[in-house]
């Protein structure tokens, strides 16, 4: 009799497959069977079916319990992407089913066998064992057909039909990642080389493809209702959000959290004896696994399951199967336990950053083992060779700045969870230190920015022309143009209110879907009217992620469902937003190692981009450009009565001297020039205005320095207009070639020749 109970099951699971996708050997399946009404007479915690048409056999593993009496009827309906394949009403009198004519009541664990007509076979089209992550799912209504209920739906089950044919794909996850990670590690090799314009533009470009991969990664950690497809191409993007799978990691974290008062979920445990429903509308579904209960307790019942919803690791209904959506829904897909999902972002990004100080620190020691031993010049990657540490600190602020968005968001999920103390409490650190950190970043950027402004009317001439502040904090504003210095302001503004999205409305995908659409219109418009990135074609490369963002955030909306609209269009949706996107991150993946490509083969990198409007690269100074004119400059500031390495109390970024300043000082020590008097900050003209963050050892910036030298004839003629006449100098001449200064100081500006100002 059991055996005759699911053959209606197993015979409507092959009937789904009529739109179902495929594997190696082909095959239809579905591992789980949803209530699809409230108060529904029937439910399983556990089925799985397997169709192998090669034999013409299904496997049916049902565990299901059944409260319906009497004599019913199945009204089947199968569906492919929301049309409405078949319909067709069984009787199981009819077809002889002694089990089911009439049904009754009890639980029945069933494990067997099923022989499958050709007849039935010859239904399914070729195309759904092949098509990946087809949305197919097959719906029956047990209607009764005899007593007062006569002709009423007394319960409601369906089941999603996969192939095992699938879009989340570990070769695209890869991939993706590589070219990503190249990408930023060649900028920092052509850095290095002293081509700073092409380093900018790749790592630009780099960075604004990986905010679009964390992009599509946010949109499967929502709480909305996710296509088949959709939800698989999501999934191959969550690496960039720390989201990886490793078997040991997972075992380390369960007893990190055990071990911290935790209690970790056992959903993969429970595998073999439950099911796990991949849903969408959580909320919906908690009303769902209400169904059998009595309905004097069901009121009460559904605010706790609201509560629950949002606390709770994972949502285990009345019939014993799990329910998982949103960012669980993410966390089951890559294997990993709920409770652990936290830990497991943060471990890899700690991880990230760990490797590549180490690997900085590797690549500075070869350089110095490369150098002394002649195996390259010795001016080769000579600024990093200097002042590594300094260029390290900017490497770990732009780590900062790319796990962001991964860590916002895990953090305040966490603040959800309360997997335990432990890691709330790490949680509150990583997220508050991240966002201080970048807060503080950016206001000394806007700082340096504003005093490069008041000093030099541009504020391209601090920014760019300090290599200390340009290797530090270069990182946030080096992508946008000069006068877009602010614009990392609204971009973090941006992550953050959108990881709060993410993060506090998991249960509410249409309060998800109306805050990103708000966001990526919002973001779309600031790109396009402002266009605040270097140049025109890093503009257009940064305004079509902005506008795919929008679009994606428009089908995020559609399938909120919110509009009503036909199941089809939902279906259609969801399989254009993953072509499109497909596409979009093909050609820009293409463009990007393009890109790198060339950088690397041709002879002048810098000379393939346009020259920047702000002129950054008239204030960008390499050191070994200067070193020629080192003993010059430091006899002039000898002249001038400076001491190396003094400062002006007004320099906004006095935490670290120049890379250059060190540099440069050191060669003019070897070359035995003497070091002048102090001269005092307070007395005369010196002290009357602020200073570059330049060190005065080495004057890039004559108009710093009210006592300049005279000019040579072979020094280019000033870009800002000739320099107004100023009073001598108050403080005495130290020897006879101090006096020349002054006789120069008192000649006419043309013959004193033009300074900056």
């Amino acid at each position: 009799m059991r055996w005759l109970f699911s053959k209606p099951l197993a015979a409507v699971a092959l009937l789904a497959a009529l739109a179902a996708p495929a594997l190696a050997e082909p095959i239809l399946q579905s591992n789980s069977l949803n209530a699809c009404q409230e108060n529904s007479g029937f439910t399983a915690s556990l089925f799985k079916v397997v169709f192998t048409p090669n034999n013409n056999t299904a496997n049916v593993d049902i565990v299901a319990v059944s409260s319906v009496q009497g004599s019913v009827v199945f009204d089947v309906s199968i569906r492919a992407y929301g049309y409405e394949i078949i319909r067709k009403e069984v009787n199981p009198c009819d077809a002889g089913l002694a089990g089911l004519c009439p049904m009754t009541a009890g639980k029945i664990p069933l494990n067997f066998n099923l022989a499958v007509g050709k007849d039935a076979i010859s239904q399914i089209p070729s195309i759904a064992y092949t098509f990946p992550d087809l949305d197919a799912k097959v719906r029956v209504f047990i209607n009764r057909t005899d007593g007062e209920d006569a002709g009423k739906s007394v319960a409601c089950v369906e089941a999603d039909i996969s192939n095992g044919k699938t879009v989340d794909l570990l070769g695209v996850k890869w991939a993706t990642a590589i070219v990503a990670g190249l990408a930023l590690v060649s900028s920092a090799i052509v850095s290095g080389l002293g081509h700073q314009n092409a380093a900018a533009h790749v790592a630009a470009n780099a960075l604004s493809l990986f905010s679009y991969f964390q992009a599509q990664a946010m949109i499967g950690l929502t709480g909305v209702p996710l296509p088949p497809v959709v939800m698989s191409w999501t999934q191959d993007f969550q690496w960039s959000m720390g989201i990886i799978h490793l078997e040991f990691m997972q075992d380390i974290f369960t007893w990190y959290q055990r071990a911290t008062g935790g209690t970790p979920s056992n959903i993969f445990d429970s595998l073999t004896t439950v099911s796990v429903q991949v849903e969408k509308r959580a909320m919906s579904l908690a009303k769902r696994s209400l169904a059998m209960m009595p309905r004097t307790i069901v009121e009460p019942l559904s605010d706790l399951m609201k509560r629950d919803l949002i606390k709770r690791a994972n949502i285990q209904t009345s019939s014993g199967s799990y329910i998982v959506f949103g960012i669980q829904r993410v966390a089951f897909r890559a294997g990993i336990e709920s409770t652990n999902l936290f830990m497991t972002g943060l471990v890899f990004f700690c991880l990230l950053v760990i490797f590549t100080c180490a690997a900085v620190a590797a690549f500075k020691g070869f350089c110095e083992v490369a150098v002394k031993n002649r195996w390259m010049p010795n001016d080769r990657f000579l600024e990093f060779r200097n002042g590594w540490l300094t260029v390290l600190k900017g490497i770990l602020f732009r780590l900062t700045l790319i796990g962001f968005p991964q860590m916002t968001i895990l953090c305040l999920w966490e603040f959800t969870q309360k997997d335990s103390a432990a890691e709330v409490v790490l949680a509150v650190f990583f997220l508050v230190g991240m966002t201080v950190t970048l807060g503080w970043a950016a206001f000394k950027v806007i700082m340096i920015a504003r005093r490069s402004v008041t000093m030099h009317h541009n504020p391209a001439y601090i920014l760019f022309s300090d290599p200390q502040a340009l290797n530090k904090w270069g990182f946030l504003y080096v992508q946008f143009r000069a006068s877009a210095y602010y614009f990392i302001v609204p971009v973090l503004s941006y992550t953050l209110v959108k990881a709060m999205f993410v993060a506090f409305a998991q249960s509410k995908g249409t309060i998800q879907a109306v805050g990103f659409l708000i966001l990526e219109a919002a973001a779309l418009i600031a790109a396009s009217v402002l266009r605040p990135w270097m140049d025109k074609k890093t503009n257009s490369f940064n305004i079509a992620i902005c506008a795919m963002n929008f679009v994606n955030s428009i089908f995020l909306m559609i399938m909120t469902e919110v509009f009503n609209q036909p199941p089809l269009v939902t279906g259609v949706v969801g399989v254009v937003l993953w072509i499109a996107n497909a596409v979009f991150a093909l050609i820009l993946l293409i463009m990007l190692i393009l890109s790198t490509v060339f950088v690397f083969f041709r002879e002048n990198p810098d000379g393939r981009y346009q020259i920047m409007a702000d002129d950054r690269t008239s204030f960008m100074k390499s050191q070994t450009h200067l070193t020629t004119t080192t003993e010059l400059d430091a006899l002039a500031a000898t002249a001038r009565g400076d001491k190396y390495g003094s400062k002006s109390g007004l320099d906004l970024d006095d935490d670290a001297e120049s890379i250059s300043s060190d540099s440069l000082r050191r060669q003019t020590e070897r070359l035995g020039v003497p070091s002048a008097a102090p001269s005092s900050m307070s007395t005369g003209y010196a002290g009357s205005r602020p200073r570059t963050p330049a060190s005065p050892a080495m004057p890039l910036f004559p108009a710093d320095n009210p006592r300049s030298p005279p000019r040579y004839n072979d020094r280019p003629a000033s870009p800002f207009g000739a320099q107004q006449q100023r009073p001598a100098s108050p403080f005495g001449a130290p020897n006879n070639y101090g006096a020349s200064f002054r006789a120069q100081n008192n000649a006419s500006p043309w013959q004193r020749g033009a300074g900056y100002d």
